[in-house]
């Protein structure tokens, strides 16, 4: 199967599977979408069914049928999806949209998020400025790094085309079905198309075609239907 880079929020979400499809189709990349989230889930939050959502403090809506543990915080703005778990000592600081039958895990981090629909940050991650699409995964200890050491604005870097994001922060747009390995670092501005497979321990950057396997030594190999 050919590489392909993905890189246009078509390309690398499904939008029917987060209540940000409607707002994010405005936008041609990821990026240009991070700056409105807070606004996006105050403009959400008060429409949503009060028979199946509960507003539990100013600007934080929570499904009925969420499990959120004790120990976890949330902060506003924020909306956590339907039979999504927020589990132990989880710490969504704020401006999360967290899809529905998701994890946000034991020691998990989020801020200025979307999190799509069956998608799992399930242990020790930090996920910010980032978009994570439909069913993707990160292990145990990946994290999304989202500024840069120089505290430059961000450009990504691909095989055809160099991005200026014009933004300080950004974490990661990662794509639908991606899975993301445990104690990999995704640098600032890291774009991961669909299916594509980080390993464990990796350090990723630029953009990483849909259909790649990308190995901590940097290599990547195009996934094989055996």
């Amino acid at each position: 199967m050919a590489q392909t880079e993905q890189v246009t929020i078509r390309e690398l979400f499904s939008l029917e599977e987060t209540l940000a499809g409607e707002y994010l189709s405005q936008f041609t990349y990821p990026w240009e979408a991070l700056a409105g989230i807070h606004d996006l889930i105050l403009a959400l939050g008060p429409k949503l069914p009060k028979d199946r959502y509960d507003q539990v403090a100013e600007d934080v809506w929570i499904a009925k049928s969420a499990k959120v543990f004790d120990s976890a915080y949330i902060g506003g703005a924020c909306i956590i999806g339907e039979e999504t778990q927020v589990r132990q000592c989880a710490f969504i600081r704020g401006d999360a949209l967290v899809g529905d039958h998701s994890v946000v895990g034991n020691s998990a981090e989020l801020k200025n998020v979307i999190i799509s629909n069956h998608c799992e940050v399930p242990h020790y991650n930090y996920v910010g400025d980032s978009i994570l699409g439909f069913h993707a995964h990160m292990g145990a200890g990946a994290i999304t790094s989202n500024i840069k050491a120089d505290r430059k604005n961000i450009v990504i870097r691909g095989a055809q085309e160099v991005y200026e994001t014009g933004r300080r922060k950004m974490g990661a747009a990662i794509g639908d079905w991606v899975e993301v390995g445990c104690n990999t670092v995704l640098n600032p501005g890291t774009v991961i198309g669909k299916r594509a497979m980080i390993y464990p321990t990796s350090c990723v950057r630029g953009i990483v075609p849909s259909d790649t396997i990308v190995k901590n030594t940097g290599e990547m190999i195009a996934k094989r239907e055996d």
